[in-house]
């Protein structure tokens, strides 16, 4: 087994690629350790761009599978790493940080993973804006205990191995939440240093075009999915505790059926179109009031809207094992090495 796997999850990141693998290869060469691309179907020059580099290259047999849980459980299950870190094909890690990190495993025998400051380089879309500022918002004391290790971590495979896998691969969305509770739940830490871990070069779209891709590609059916996934995995509560966006999808489906109710007793409809276009209003102006700006406001209710009706959509999805082996096809192998089976 070697010492630490980084495992690069893509999907058409012809632009980004190079740099991703770069400096994993720079962060795991003084542990000669491994670097694994775990492609989900890519139709750019992602591949022939990774082909240039000493990497394990898997990809996806069968890309209508592809969700955002499947890329990192690919890459695990073809690594060998004492620890693993997953990282997006848009991401730079740090050599430092993944240094800083094994040491801390090294040391911390009870925790299962480890995760840093996400640097986010580009803020073209106020989505990538209200992220960094929820981040920043959220940032705890360095060394604390967080839920989960969002923007990717450095992971230990004895804990993964007894939880059953690193991600669940029916996720279009919160993943990285999944697999902390499910550490959690077995008495393992998650711990957040107040390091720099990497950079992050997002999606150079606007704001809406990025919206319409996400809906377009079903991300937003992780908001039932991951309810479906709690279920499964009796952490329900913890879900709509922890995870804000849940709870917004469930307040604005309460809401609106509140507000049908209501416009329904009203009996009148002379009353009931106005009460219902003031009931629209409102939490835009609500929002607008919070973030400063009419435009941030009418974003975030639409997002509220949107994860309200995915979640609907997302709970009644079937679901396959999520510890099930994962179909895929082995591109190019690096020197001196050899297949993991799976």
């Amino acid at each position: 087994m070697v010492k630490v796997s980084v495992v690069i999850k893509t999907l058409n990141e012809e632009s980004n690629i190079s740099r991703a693998i770069e400096s994993a290869i720079e962060a795991v060469t003084p542990y000669r350790g491994e670097v694994i691309i775990a492609d989900s179907g890519s139709t750019d020059r992602t591949i022939e761009t990774a082909m240039r580099f000493p990497v394990l290259i898997v990809q996806l047999s069968h890309p209508r599978e592809r969700r955002c849980g499947i890329g990192p459980q690919l890459g695990y299950q073809h690594s060998t790493g004492e620890y693993v870190y997953i990282l997006d094909g848009d991401m730079e890690i740090k050599a430092d940080f993944l240094k800083e990190a094994i040491e801390f495993l090294d040391r911390e025998r009870t925790v299962a993973g480890v995760g840093g400051i996400v640097n986010e380089m580009r803020f073209k879309n106020l989505e990538f804006e209200i992220r960094a500022r929820h981040f920043r918002e959220r940032q705890v004391e360095d060394g604390s205990d967080v839920d989960c290790l969002t923007g990717g971590g450095l992971y230990r495979r004895s804990a993964v191995e007894e939880v059953g896998y690193i991600s669940d691969r029916n996720l279009h969305g919160f993943e990285e939440y999944d697999l902390g509770v499910r550490l959690r739940a077995k008495g393992w830490r998650l711990v957040r240093l107040e390091r720099h871990a990497v950079d992050h070069y997002s999606y150079t779209m606007n704001t809406y075009r990025l919206l319409w891709y996400r809906i377009r590609a079903g991300r937003l059916l992780a908001f039932g999915e991951v309810l479906r996934a709690a279920l499964k995995g009796n952490y329900l509560k913890s879900a709509v505790v922890e995870l804000r966006p849940i709870r917004f999808a469930l307040g604005m489906l309460a809401y609106w059926a509140l507000t049908l109710s209501l416009a329904v007793a009203i009996g009148d409809i002379w009353w009931a179109v106005p009460f219902l276009v003031l009931a629209f209003i409102l939490p835009i102006l609500g929002m607008a009031v919070r973030n400063g700006s009419l435009k941030g406001g009418g974003y975030s209710v639409a997002v509220w809207h949107l994860a309200a009706i995915n979640l609907l959509l997302g709970v009644v999805r079937t679901r396959a094992q999520p510890n099930e082996p994962i179909e895929s096809r082995v591109l190019r192998m690096p020197p001196d090495a050899t297949v993991v089976s799976g």
